[in-house]
């Protein structure tokens, strides 16, 4: 560690950052000057001293009395005059200022909650409020050293010597709290005398305390760190304060620690520079692409929008000159008939002339006459009796219905390539078949479907396997948040990817995720609820694919036998369906509350002597079986028993033949696997198909999977092992 830390030194002392390149990191994010006086917040951003106190002002309902406080102003630095720090330590020690605006018996109650600038949560200062805020000594010290820097010529004058001999100063004394020439200095701190004792350091204007003290206990020093809360704390707030059950440390661990990960974390960013570069170049050149492909998208948009109100306009055009050519047919067409009309009118002297033709007796004379005149009065009649507009008024043929184009205009996405859905891990499950769920991303556009992608994984490179050597397989398109995939190779890696689409623009792919698939075909079965089930304390559901033990009032009358040497046993309960042949895998999850479950497999003729057998008059000594948590038993078996349980309880996985037992999630999956040709049983742990243990089983008779419950506990198939079987 020492020879590391070296090398970070050394490569600090040729990577120094000047001192007027860290200004961002010395700006208070409140009045936006450099730090004065900074505190410490709770969640380690630090703020002005004034700062915070003008938050928790503006936080109260109240205001000061008119004569203690002015009013507030813009500018923070304007409202508060400055303090000196020796009198702003009296007054935070004292905790007079640890809440600005409440008075003593005031019935407002005291505000002490304050929003950080930095994360934006609320920060709550407790009693006492700003009293108990460390200063950031550190940080003070730094922006010291940036104003000398930064003014280069403005020099520290010595505080003894008088204008006009007044010399710069060469030292201060941190126990005076002063800045001396080395005349000065020397005059004040004679040898022989408790002041030569005084620490003393180069020109400053910063005096820090020589050791920091607890807020909370001021007399104490702070010795030790909070890992919970993040800050140094004294031994009286371990003992009894409010980090009484806190995790701590003690503060030369933490300062080891803290450093060399700070040192480690630097070294890193600074053997990274060159890479800094190059990223920084390449977002430069991102910022160029995305200005000129936002330009880019912005014209052909505007071209898309140009082509449809173009295409708009001329059928507009289209429709109008339609319609005129249309209405002025029509008008041409009803004036022509008025103007017939009107000659009826005006042509009444026909009907005049033709009864004088009537009063002609001369028949040869008659008949020349009347034919031509018979042929007019006849046209006329007919109109009269048969009249009909020349035209329809109506114009219902160019009424326009654009409901479906008005949808089709609003539903026009503007949202470009929809964001990747994520596979949901925690629904997703993979046998026989792969059943992948996923989420949708948070956009709230709809997407019109997805499309998974698999492919099997190998984990040699060079192994082929003809059309699933790494070639992705898609789906049909799906219009749901799953799917199912089918017929994929047992004992077998996959990887799922799936992407959206919409408008015929695709999503990125979605990370891929990788499963599993069981060593054999699953094995289908409910919980059989007639082979030695015990109604007593077992409950077992409708479906019975779930069974619960629970602590009734028969656990409490066996528990009376403990006592005596003897224990409580064990309530067996099996599947349905028996194994006489084949490779086999079904799997269920043990809820974490439970105290013991066994599970595992065991055949016909073992279950028979375990249901008729009692069980909670053994003794552990006798049997090995003994139900006892620790799993111990399980190490006693010989290799020929006719079956084989694990134990699993309060969170832990027993395996057998282990020296300690191994930790698992809140809820166990496991999954069994049995070979009866071979005779051998295994366990995996089912979400990463890791085998756990596995043995020799005696498979002379039908095999069944066994689960034996004891105190509080819950088994539940997984629902691809019971599927098959609810359909029938």
């Amino acid at each position: 560690v020492s020879r590391e830390s070296h090398g970070s030194q050394s490569a600090f002392l040729h990577h120094q950052v000047p001192i007027k390149n860290i200004e961002r990191e010395l700006i208070c994010p409140i009045c936006k000057e450099l730090f004065t006086h900074p505190l410490i917040l709770p969640c380690q951003h630090s703020v002005c001293h004034k700062c915070v106190r003008e938050l928790l002002m503006l936080n109260h309902e109240d205001s000061f009395d008119a004569g203690s406080e002015c009013s507030l102003p813009g500018s923070p630095r304007s409202r508060v005059p400055s303090p000196s720090m020796e009198r702003l330590d009296r007054l935070v020690r004292s905790g007079s200022i640890s809440s600005p605006g409440w008075r003593r018996g005031s019935v407002t109650p005291r505000v002490t909650t304050i929003p950080c600038p930095g994360c934006q949560h609320d920060i709550d200062l407790g009693e006492r409020g700003i009293s108990m805020l460390f200063r950031n000594f550190t940080l003070e010290s730094i922006v010291e050293r940036y104003r000398q820097a930064a003014r280069a010529a403005v020099a520290i004058m010595c505080n003894i010597c008088k204008p006009p001999q007044q010399q710069e100063a060469t030292k201060s004394c941190m126990d005076c709290k002063a800045s001396y020439c080395n005349e000065c200095f020397k005059m004040h701190h004679p040898w022989g005398t408790p002041k030569a004792q005084h620490e003393y350091v180069g020109p400053t204007t910063n005096f820090r305390p020589k050791v920091l003290m607890c807020p909370e206990h001021e007399m104490e020093k702070v010795n030790m760190y909070c890992e919970v809360c993040r800050r140094p704390v004294c031994h009286l707030c371990k003992l009894g304060g409010s980090h009484a059950n806190h995790k701590v440390t003690s503060m030369s661990s933490a300062y080891k620690i803290l450093k060399e990960k700070l040192a480690k974390s630097i070294h890193y960013l600074i053997s990274k520079e060159d890479q800094v570069r190059t990223q920084i170049t390449e977002l430069d050149v991102l910022i160029n692409q995305t200005e000129e492909n936002g330009q880019l998208a912005e014209r052909r948009a505007n071209e898309h929008f140009e082509r449809l109100f173009e295409t708009l306009q001329e059928r507009k055009s289209e429709m109008l000159r339609s319609i005129e050519q249309s209405r002025n047919r029509r008008l041409d067409q009803l004036r022509s008939q008025v103007e017939e009309y009107q000659g009826m009118l005006e042509n009444s002297g026909l009907v005049g002339y033709a009864q004088e033709v009537l009063k002609e007796t001369d028949q040869s004379c008659f008949v020349q006459t009347a034919k031509q005149l018979h042929v007019r009065i006849q046209k006329a009649t007919e109109s009269l009796r048969t009249f009909h507009p020349a035209a329809n008024p109506c114009f219902d043929e160019f009424v326009l219905d654009t409901s479906r184009e008005e949808t089709l205009l609003k539903e026009m996405c503007f949202g470009g390539v929809p964001d990747p859905p994520l596979i949901d891990l925690s629904r997703s499950r993979v046998y026989n078949e792969a059943t992948i769920c996923w989420r949708l991303s948070d956009d709230h556009l709809p997407t019109d479907h997805q499309v998974l992608e698999y492919r099997r994984w190998f984990q040699s490179p060079s192994q082929e396997d003809g059309e699933d050597s790494g070639l992705w397989r898609a789906t049909d398109r799906v219009y749901g948040p799953s799917t199912v995939v089918c017929d994929l190779e047992p004992d077998s890696l996959y990887a799922f990817r799936v992407r959206s689409c919409r408008n015929s623009m695709y999503s990125p792919y979605s990370p891929e995720v990788k499963f599993h698939t069981p060593p054999a075909p699953a094995f289908g079965f409910l919980f059989s609820d007639k082979c030695g089930f015990s109604t007593e304390r077992l409950v077992l559901n409708k479906r019975r694919d779930s069974v619960e033990s629970v602590a009734g009032m028969a656990f409490l009358l066996g528990a009376e036998r403990v006592q005596t040497g003897s224990y409580i046993g064990l309530d067996y309960i099996i599947g349905d369906a028996g194994i006489s042949q084949g490779r086999h895998y079904w799997a269920f999850t043990v809820e974490p509350h439970s105290y013991l479950v066994k599970v595992g497999v065991a055949s016909d003729s073992k279950l028979l002597e375990w249901f008729h057998n009692p069980r909670d008059t053994s003794s552990p000594r006798y049997d090995h079986d003994s139900g006892h948590d620790s799993g111990s038993e399980d190490t006693c078996y010989e290799l020929s028993q006719p079956f084989t349980l694990i134990t699993l309880g309060m969170g832990k996985l027993f395996i057998p033949k282990a020296s300690s037992s191994s930790s698992v999630s809140s809820a166990t999956r496991v999954g069994v696997c049995l070979d009866y040709d071979a005779g051998r049983v295994y366990f995996y742990d089912a979400d990463t198909m890791r085998c756990l243990y596995e043995r020799q089983v005696d498979c002379s008779g039908t095999m069944y999977p066994a689960f034996g419950l004891m105190g509080s506990g819950k088994v539940q198939l997984e629902e691809f092992i019971t599927a098959k079987r609810l359909t029938f």
